[in-house]
């Protein structure tokens, strides 16, 4: 076992669940959460510090800030807390309670956002805020995860690569569409050394990221009510839309075998489920991986949750297994 001084050093890379129990088709799910700072965002945090030190826009007494609706908020909390600097995340009304808690854990200090921007939603609403705190003190330094190509440079180097190793003769690679950095960073890698695989986008229903029609979202994680700067749609062979009812089906399906994921994982899978079910070519004997962002912990009082699911649901998941309710 490896010993560490700082939470970086540390993330289990090359771990993948077989699905094929759970979805009766063959899809690799890469699991990504198993870091301290529990999801795949740990990556982008790094790569964002780094180029932000190594340019000297990042600088002792130094605030970051970042607009994040949680798992990137919770990474860079980690990484600030281990290098020095205080940290302001500007998040929404929807972040999970566990999620702000984890960054206040860290001495992250949380501002959240309770109305959203009439065009731009909660993310537009978000940056705003944002903008106003930079505007306001000379100290802060935003990183600004939806521009910094640091975002796709992390998955370029550090997530797309082990895929290929694992799997050489990979024939589709599921990956969620947030602020694309994980999207943008492994298309661009298989682009250029791997041309004959399939790049599929996954992305939650009411998302802008793909032209759909704007709509309320409630699960954060994937998904943009901007269309984000990062995104180039021609490294993108195809596009699953989820609706957030079978992220929780899918998460609730992961969770009766054991596994405990998170919504953009189950939104993740549920797409390579629909996509593997298309009628057309026969895609019983392609190889395909899928990434899965995060764990479920921090999805206890949302998704896994019945009170909460059926609240915003109920319609859709009426007479389906959930959760007893907390008491």
């Amino acid at each position: 076992m490896p010993i560490i001084s700082a939470p970086q050093e540390f993330n289990e890379d090359d771990l993948y669940v077989d699905l094929w129990p759970v979805l009766g088709s063959s899809v690799y799910l890469k699991c990504e959460g198993f870091n301290f700072s529990g999801s795949i965002k740990q990556k982008a945090a790094l790569s964002m510090i780094e180029a932000a030190e190594r340019s000297g826009v990042l600088r002792e007494g130094s605030v970051l800030v970042e607009s994040s609706s949680g798992n990137l908020g919770v990474a860079l909390s980690a990484l600030a807390a281990s290098r020095g600097y205080r940290f302001v995340c500007v998040t929404d009304s929807r972040c999970n309670l566990a999620t702000r808690r984890a960054m206040e854990a860290f001495g992250a200090e949380v501002r959240i956002v309770t109305e959203p921007d009439p065009e731009g939603g909660f993310l537009g609403a978000r940056i705003n805020l944002v903008r106003s705190l930079c505007a306001s003190d000379s100290r802060y330094v935003w990183l600004n995860q939806y521009r910094n190509p640091e975002n796709w440079r992390a998955h370029y180097r550090w997530t797309a690569p082990p895929i290929a190793e694992r799997f050489p003769g990979l024939d589709v690679l599921f990956v969620g569409a947030g602020t694309t950095g994980t999207l943008m960073g492994c298309a661009r890698w298989f682009k250029e050394h791997r041309p004959r695989v399939r790049i599929v986008a996954v992305d939650s229903a009411g998302s802008v990221t793909f032209g759909g029609p704007a709509a309320t979202r409630m699960i954060p994680g994937l998904g943009a009510g901007v269309r984000p700067a990062l995104l180039d749609e021609s490294l993108v062979d195809d596009v699953v839309i989820v609706p957030e009812p079978e992220t929780v089906r899918t998460c609730h399906r992961l969770a009766a075998r054991g596994f405990l994921f998170g919504g953009s994982t189950g939104t993740v899978v549920a797409g390579a489920a629909e996509w593997l079910g298309r009628p057309g070519e026969d895609r019983a004997d392609l190889v395909t991986v899928a990434i899965s962002p995060d764990l479920g912990e921090r999805y206890l009082d949302t998704v896994y949750q019945s009170n909460w699911v059926q609240a915003l649901y109920g319609d859709e998941l009426a007479g389906e297994r959930l959760p007893v309710p907390h008491t």
